[in-house]
């Protein structure tokens, strides 16, 4: 067998199913015995935080919804063997139902310094806030209070702010989330 040129391509996936598709693709391909054909099958995803019963839940989500993008040599049978996994819609083309067309290497340097910037934000991240500094407390209960930061837990992400409530300092233990800085 020659030196196979591997290149990206956009497979069509049904909405919401794409992390499925891409297992099925994979053991599809192991199954066969293809893998010298196939180097990644990617899923580009990006943490959000959502708010669900007023708390804070970190979660991937989808960045392209309904594809998956694969580094392959789709030579032989392999595209129709990519196309018969259920929940493939098919390749992105210019024709339907056409010959796949590979991504071009601008949009797959931005596609995959996206996915990389995106998988590193969440690790190394930067503590926005000093001791002694005033911020707003801009969730929970004491929403709307002004505060000064007296300890940083960076393990567990949480601040000890000093807040005033009825003319007295009380102590809270706020999330980096539920507060701001006051500018």
């Amino acid at each position: 067998m020659t030196e196979s040129v591997k290149k990206w391509y956009v497979v069509r996936a049904i909405g919401g199913q794409e992390n499925k598709v891409k297992t099925y693709i994979e053991n599809e391909i192991a199954r066969l015995g293809m893998t010298d054909y196939v180097d990644r099958v990617l899923v580009p995803t990006e943490k959000v935080i959502q708010v669900r019963n007023g708390k804070k839940i970190n979660k991937e989500r989808v960045y392209f919804p309904g594809y998956i993008m694969i580094e392959a040599n789709l030579s032989g049978e392999l595209p129709h063997i990519i196309k018969s996994i259920p929940g493939v819609i098919g390749f992105l083309g210019e024709v339907k139902g056409g010959d796949p067309v590979a991504m071009r290497k601008s949009e797959i340097n931005r596609m995959l310094g996206k996915v990389d910037e995106l998988s590193v934000q969440n690790e190394n991240v930067v503590i926005p806030f000093i001791i002694g500094e005033t911020v707003k407390v801009i969730d929970g209960p004491f929403n709307g209070f002004d505060g000064v930061i007296e300890k940083i837990f960076e393990e567990k992400r949480k601040l000890e702010v000093m807040v005033k409530i009825f003319g007295r300092k009380t102590p809270l233990e706020l999330s980096y989330m539920q507060v701001e800085k006051i500018s």
